[in-house]
């Protein structure tokens, strides 16, 4: 059998399909699809027909996934269905995908997302009592998709910008939050995963947040012209510049076209793992320009040292104190490493006097409930 024919062979299960139990299908399935399901201890079912398979698998995206590590072996009926179902999930966006015979497919069931450099399946798990993600009945911002020739790259780009409720029809200008996806990401994935605009849209109903402009772009970039440089430790390797589009296109593009307030106090910087490294090195670099800085689980900075790190940013602690408005760090408290990296730092921050927040989201890991988390207490403190 030839690989693609797999994706032939699965099929969604619709209504009416017989459920005696708890369980519900998840707010993430496509259109009138009942698997997966999700049950009220949280355990998750999943089914999929593949009638002429071997072997199926559902495999969860990363260890820190909130599905569990798996891969989850389904069983099979004398139908051709196949099903799963998982321990308890932690609540919260996770991705995976399905192994069908060795071929990995998405379920055709659930929406996709950009995530791991590809569009893949993902499930949303509710977490009870908590509502600060969903829509709501209040007044709801839009997200617009501005796009711009960038002079560093010499292509055409797009970022997803959230106008705050109101914006179109006032005259106000708008501080300015941008908000950097992860590896393996995108623009679309602040606003499809993490649902930064709806998180924003209850924060300033709720008189919790400023009213601000949020942006979202790719963040990798490769200069025009590029020539690959010879990597060691694999294949020759294309320098990333996003630092150069941001500063010399994407803020100049949002000043223009936006009505901002175009100066550092009202422009903040944060993001997510590779997210939060690339606000880091960026915003140590151009304090000139931005006062308002976060990192939502950031990768350990090797031997961080408060004198050295970071082009020696903290070495005048006493400077950076006065420069900067806000300092944010957060980490999952189940996610290991960036959490003792954030830790780490908070420590040597605290000890040399930089004063910073660090804030650590209970029982998640490196994954969407966290940076929800982050962004929910993030954005109030933010040009206050």
């Amino acid at each position: 059998m030839r690989p693609l024919s797999i994706i032939a062979l699965l099929a969604c299960n619709w209504c009416g399909a017989q459920t005696p139990d708890d369980s519900k299908p998840a707010a993430s399935n496509i259109m009138g699809a009942q698997f997966p399901r999700i049950h009220a201890d949280l355990r998750v079912t999943f089914r999929v027909t593949a009638p002429t398979a071997q072997k199926v698998l559902v495999q969860p995206g990363g260890a820190d996934n909130g599905l569990g590590a798996g891969p989850y072996e389904m069983t099979r009926d004398e139908k051709g269905v196949w099903t799963a179902t998982t321990p308890p999930a932690v609540p919260g966006f996770h991705y995976y995908w399905l192994v069908v015979d060795g071929f990995a497919a998405n379920d055709p069931s659930s929406e996709t997302f950009y995530g791991y450099g590809k569009e893949s399946s993902g499930i949303e798990v509710p977490e009870k009592g908590v509502d600060f993600y969903d829509a709501k009945d209040v007044p709801h911002g839009e997200i617009h998709i501005a796009w711009y020739h960038s002079k560093v790259t010499g292509l055409w780009r797009r970022a997803y910008v959230y106008a705050p409720p109101g914006y179109d029809s006032a005259r106000t200008r708008y501080p300015v939050l941008y908000l950097h996806h992860g590896s393996g990401e995108d623009e679309t994935t602040w606003t499809k995963q993490g649902k930064a605009n709806l998180i924003m849209d209850n924060l300033i109903a709720e008189g919790k947040a400023v009213p601000m402009l949020v942006v979202m772009e790719t963040a990798y970039a490769t200069r025009q012209g590029a020539t690959p440089e010879a990597s060691p430790a694999g294949p020759p390797r294309v320098p990333d510049v996003f630092e150069d589009v941001v500063m010399g296109d994407l803020i100049p593009m949002i000043d223009s076209a936006y009505r901002t307030i175009p100066d550092r106090e009202h422009r903040a910087m944060t993001g997510t793992s590779r997210g939060a490294s690339q606000t880091l090195q960026i915003t140590s670099k151009h304090l000139d320009q931005f006062a308002w800085i976060g990192a939502f689980s950031a990768p350990p900075i090797a031997n961080f040292d408060v004198k050295t790190s970071l082009d020696g940013v903290f070495r005048d602690a006493a400077a950076y104190n006065k420069k900067v408005r806000l300092l944010w760090i957060g980490a999952g408290a189940m996610e290991e490493r960036m959490h003792q990296g954030a830790k780490a730092m908070d420590e040597a921050l605290e000890a040399a006097g930089i004063k910073h927040v660090f804030y650590e989201s209970p029982g998640t890991a490196h994954e969407f409930q966290t940076w929800r988390r982050d962004l929910r207490e993030f954005a109030p403190r933010l040009f206050r």
